[in-house]
């Protein structure tokens, strides 16, 4: 029986936007943490990868403070502890709406650093955890994102591009001067040298996020007003706790940690992930190379990404 689940429902205190969509209620449950922190993803998923729903229950969220779960979140709860409780939350209520002991759950960037941190920290209802553009270490990431941006333009003899460079940055402990704004600088100019993906289409943060969701149809314009006021906020809050956070100091999971990551990725870049990756004890731990993607190889190249997903998920038990 298909099932589709449109709705808000309450997470610590704050009613947040869900969208689960089923094909079979009895498929293992697939949960998805969007990136930014703040930049929502669910019409993504649900617009480009439903053909996941063969294998899973596909379970999206838009986190606290952004897109359709903007309304009544006050500033001092956009934090990092918070956010992995709130998504303890959500995989309970999944767990409870689809009888199941456990769900898998993947993130992207941002995403990724959550998935760590609930695996760490919550480990019972979690199958396994996949994590993509995979963030390790908030001040050494940026400081290698701003200086293959800056040498690629100063390769390009883009003499703008390393003025704006070198008047933002360099970081310093993952922040740029003029913060978010800074920041923001330095993004846009990574996505147009190939930072986070070699595709054309993908080198400008309109193209790449801004135009998918106004086409999708996934959004009401209320979750519209909630990404317009809520990515720069949440962003804005959090990015001097998530720019200065370092994953290297979890090491001793109980569940399964896979890693699907871009070489080419220089948003998070992808040279700080084996290390790390080395010295993470777990269950079962895996690390897969996507040779011609960027920040996003489930997007750059989907269906390895979806075909891998599937055989290395179909070994646990959800």
């Amino acid at each position: 029986m298909r099932a589709d689940i449109k709705k808000k429902i309450p997470v610590n205190g704050i009613m947040q936007r869900i969208h689960v969509v089923s094909n079979d209620p009895s498929l293992p449950v697939l949960l998805f943490l969007h990136g930014g922190p703040g930049v929502v993803n669910r019409h993504d998923i649900i617009t480009n990868h439903c053909d996941l729903l063969d294998t899973f229950t596909i379970a999206t969220w838009d986190q606290r403070g952004t897109g359709g779960s903007y309304s009544g979140v006050k500033e001092d709860t956009l934090t990092i502890a918070q956010l992995v409780e709130d998504a303890k939350e959500v995989v309970n209520y999944l767990c409870e709406e689809f009888r199941k002991d456990k769900v898998f759950v993947i993130g992207g960037s941002w995403g990724s650093l959550l998935g760590i941190r609930l695996a760490y920290d919550y480990p019972e209802k979690v199958a396994a955890f996949v994590g993509f553009g995979q963030f390790v270490d908030g001040p050494k990431n940026e400081a290698i994102s701003y200086q293959f941006t800056l040498d690629a333009a100063k390769a390009a003899n883009d003499e703008t591009a390393v003025k704006e460079l070198e008047s933002v940055g360099p970081p310093v402990n993952g922040m740029y001067k003029g913060g978010f704004d800074g920041m923001m600088k330095q993004r846009n100019l990574m996505m147009k040298y190939g930072g986070y993906s070699k595709s054309e289409d993908k080198r400008s943060y309109f193209e790449s996020f801004v135009k998918p969701m106004v086409l999708s149809g996934e959004y009401s314009l209320g979750d519209f007003l909630g990404i317009v006021l809520g990515y720069k906020r949440v962003l804005k809050v959090m990015w001097p706790e998530v720019g200065s956070e370092d994953l290297t100091k979890y090491k001793n999971f109980n569940v399964p940690i896979l890693v699907f990551d871009g070489k080419l990725d220089m948003n998070t870049p992808a040279e700080l992930v084996e290390d790390w990756f080395k010295e993470i004890e777990a269950p079962e731990k895996e690390l897969i190379w996507f040779e011609n993607s960027g920040h996003n190889p489930m997007g750059d190249e989907p269906e390895r990404f979806k075909k891998l997903l599937r055989e290395k998920l179909s070994r646990y038990t959800a």
